[in-house]
């Protein structure tokens, strides 16, 4: 298959992660809730397929998708919609960048606030220079954060940042799109400048509001731990 059958695919997995997001189960049966489930199932599946390079595979995958939870709408069963798919084939680059040293929920929000404004690229922060950033040791390793980030839902693909250059990745992706989270200390339209010196024309957004959780925090976990690991230790 070409390039534009697999941006097709990716299209069809997206359009029904995007209409199972928004979805209004309208029965409570026991049998509903199970096909759901198989909906997603498939979704999965079609996801790791395409991964693989598989895009028959995956299409099909999808397309098993497609058609159960078409058939629950039509049913009345769930209340869901779909987009059309030249809207979602033609999705803007969206660029997230950060160290995601120690995952929480306000990361996942960062990432789906940018997973509906387009397709999702995240750059992570290089161990050299997240440890001069934060000034302390970095306690998971690179490789590891971008393994992890990689496997979220709503990140299309991530990357590691360069290790001299922090716009160099950016160069390189021509994102349409820039978020940055709530916390992250960056001028906006400064940004957009320097973008644009390197020919990328981005429009840079801020998610303006924090997720609202004890530990939406890296520090505040590693604080905890402390803590705990402390109070073991007395004990």
């Amino acid at each position: 298959m070409s390039f534009n059958d697999r941006s097709r695919v990716e299209a069809y997995i997206l359009n029904v992660e995007q209409a199972l997001e928004k979805m209004e189960l309208r029965s409570s049966e026991a049998k509903v809730k199970e096909l759901v489930s198989l909906v997603k199932d498939y979704v999965e599946d079609a996801k790791y397929y395409l991964g693989k390079d598989d895009v028959f595979t995956a299409l099909a995958c999808i397309a098993y998708a497609e058609g159960l939870l078409d058939s629950l709408i039509r049913l009345g069963l769930v209340k869901a919609s779909w987009k059309p798919l030249s809207e979602l084939l033609s999705r803007p680059k969206v660029v997230v960048a950060g160290t995601f040293e120690l995952l929480h929920p306000g990361h996942i929000e960062l990432f789906k606030y940018a997973w509906e404004k387009g397709r999702v690229y995240v750059i992570i922060a290089r161990d050299v220079n997240a440890e001069r950033d934060k000034g302390r040791k970095i306690i998971v390793p690179e490789e590891q954060r971008l393994k992890v980030v990689s496997a979220i839902r709503y990140v299309y693909k991530a990357i590691l940042g360069d290790m001299r250059d922090y716009l160099k990745p950016l160069e390189e992706i021509k994102p349409d799109i820039v978020v940055l989270g709530p916390d992250q200390k960056v001028n906006e339209k400064r940004l957009e400048e320097k973008l644009k010196e390197r020919g990328v024309n981005a429009r840079v957004l801020r998610m303006k509001s924090k997720v609202d959780c004890p530990l939406c925090s890296t520090s505040k976990i590693i604080e905890k731990i402390v803590e705990y690991r402390c109070g073991t230790s007395s004990s």
